[in-house]
């Protein structure tokens, strides 16, 4: 606020501008022109701060007992007088009137200190150093860190993000068997568990599956099988799972050690049998790939630590990381911070140490800042060249074994969500708790990302990889973006879900009719569905009777690609 203050009171005398007021040339020539300008420009911010009533109730920042002393301005009306001619009054009055101007923030947001930065950065931008104003938008920025309400909850839903006025199209070809593709999806290691209770044997491997589980899929009009939870899977995700109770849970299939179907599985052996199989009934195959994150242990952290979004210092210094090490890899000791074990914090970064070196690294967990740090897994950097070839390198082999994959939030991966994320420019800053105090201009986020992810990710499985269907999870009202401008074949229609489930049939009537009257093709691009592996089953959703049945018409006759 002082340099605030300061910076308005060398605008205020400043005689070169022109809407400067006469009494302000009275004020330059009697209070600033001399050899106390330092004593006079002290007392008149002093005094403009003790009239700020924010202040009053932050015990220690400012001492109001020595402020008031000023009041008394005997020394400084004599000097005044001496240098005036014995014109105090006018010297003093002058001085009020500049007063009343350095706190009229103070008087217009009388009850916020963050109110009163947005009004200065609003109304006195044009002469705020530009260093000073960027430390004021960063101020706001942590303030919003701060405040984000991040207790999870249902998400405020709403219809598919979609405009007709983008300046590139790049709709991407369909083959033929994509526009008749129907999705099913099964956990692997739930749906194993299932069929050997079903066939009295046990099915532990893809290869284990029997020709008639198959066979009944393909019966049932399903042309795709999607296998969620195939990857390696992330030691640390289970070991943090068990620790916190649940004696029998597995890790996470989105915390992700390497992309190598599980040896528990069969491996890519087993994978290879089960595609065969699949592909003699008119069966395809589809995968996950999350390309965000990987586990907190994974073979990437080992191999390319520096791949990471990190910092070499704790960014709060209540932090401490005393817990055991939950790694799988010998070469590594990965502590969460002591708030996860306690349940009093949800940490935005967790530590590794290298064995070998000794060196230490906080990491961020992943996050898309709507709710709480994912704590089993660690955030990619993505302004990183070699990072995201990495992940298309990573992409094109997952295609050369899965005919469909879905790609985990991938919204979080748009330009401006990298940025406002991880990256955020000042002024923008908020979403991930401490990441607006390492932001970064707009100029230097432009060179070090200078295009889209998926723009690149869809151009090289296509050139690579041709005839493989790539569909999107995105949110965020960017459903339209994601199949116009970046080319993704599918992408999730959460609306579909939501709003048929809430019984917002006029809402849901509303969207289709807008749709189509502007732009029909972004019906057909839509992936429908009644659940998703993070929401609650259809089953509890939508029922299992009338209300169940008619909202399946719907997802089997729209049109858009059906995921059951």
């Amino acid at each position: 606020l002082q340099e605030v203050l300061l910076a308005a009171l060398n605008e205020r005398l400043d005689l070169e501008r022109p809407s400067l007021e006469p009494f302000e040339a009275h004020v330059k020539r009697n209070w600033v022109m001399h050899e106390t300008v330092s004593l006079h420009e002290g007392w008149i911010i002093l005094l403009a701060l003790e009239r700020n009533p924010v202040l009053r109730d932050v015990d220690g920042l400012i001492d109001l007992q020595a402020l008031s002393s000023l009041r008394n301005t005997r020394a400084i009306e004599e000097q005044g007088r001496a240098q005036n001619g014995g014109a105090a009054g006018v010297h003093l009055q002058a001085g009020e009137q500049l007063l009343n101007w350095l706190t009229t923030p103070f008087r217009d947001a009388p009850e916020s200190l963050e109110d009163q930065v947005r009004w200065v950065v609003e109304h006195w931008q044009h002469f705020l150093p530009e260093s000073l104003r960027h430390r004021l938008l960063r101020a706001l920025d942590r303030a919003a860190e701060y405040h984000a309400p991040r207790e999870g909850g249902p998400a405020v839903h709403q219809g598919p993000g979609w405009s007709s006025s983008e300046d590139v199209e790049r709709f991407t070809e369909d083959s033929d068997w994509m526009t008749r593709c129907v999705l099913i999806a099964k956990h692997t290691c739930v749906w194993l568990d299932q069929l050997s209770t079903t066939y009295g044997q046990a099915i532990e491997r893809l290869d284990d599956l029997p020709d008639q589980a198959l066979t009944e899929l393909v019966d049932r009009g399903f042309t795709t099988l999607w296998l969620i939870g195939l990857w390696e899977r992330s030691s640390a995700s289970q070991t943090i799972k068990r620790r916190r109770g649940n004696t029998e849970a597995e890790a996470s299939a989105y915390s992700l050690n390497e992309y190598r179907v599980a040896d528990r599985f069969g491996g890519v052996e087993a994978l290879d049998r089960l595609r065969e199989r699949a592909q003699a009934l008119g069966l395809r195959l589809a995968a996950d790939m999350v390309p965000n994150h990987t586990g907190l242990d994974s073979r990437w952290m080992v191999e390319h630590p520096d791949w990471f979004v990190q910092l070499d210092h704790s960014p709060f210094p209540g932090y401490t990381f005393n817990g055991a090490d939950i790694s799988g890899d010998s070469r590594l000791c990965v502590q969460l911070e002591d708030g996860y074990w306690n349940e009093t914090d949800a940490a935005v970064v967790f530590r590794v140490t290298d064995k070998e070196t000794g060196h230490q690294r906080y990491v961020y967990h992943g996050n898309d800042g709507t709710q709480m740090p994912w704590n089993d897994t660690a955030q990619l950097d993505h302004v990183q060249p070699a990072v995201r070839e990495a992940l298309i390198q990573t992409i094109i082999d997952v295609a050369k074994q899965f005919s469909v994959i879905r790609f985990d939030a991938a919204m979080t991966l748009a330009k401006q969500h990298i940025q406002r994320l991880w990256h955020p420019p000042a002024g923008d800053g908020g979403a991930i708790p401490s990441r607006s105090t390492y932001g970064v201009s707009q100029e230097d986020f432009e060179r070090l990302c200078p295009e889209e992810f998926w723009c690149e990710v869809v151009d090289r499985v296509r050139e690579e990889v041709p005839d493989t269907l790539l569909i999107a999870e995105a949110f965020w009202m960017m459903e339209g973006y994601f199949v116009r401008r970046l080319g993704m074949h599918r992408v999730y229609n959460s609306a579909f879900m939501h709003m048929l489930r809430d019984q917002n049939n006029a809402g849901y009537r509303a969207i289709i009719k807008e749709i189509l009257a502007t732009q029909p093709a972004i019906l057909e691009r839509f992936v429908n569905f009644m659940n998703n592996p993070d929401e609650e089953t259809a089953a509890d959703q939508f029922g299992t009777g009338d209300k169940y049945f008619g909202i399946a018409t719907l997802l089997s006759t729209l049109p858009g690609l059906p995921m059951f």
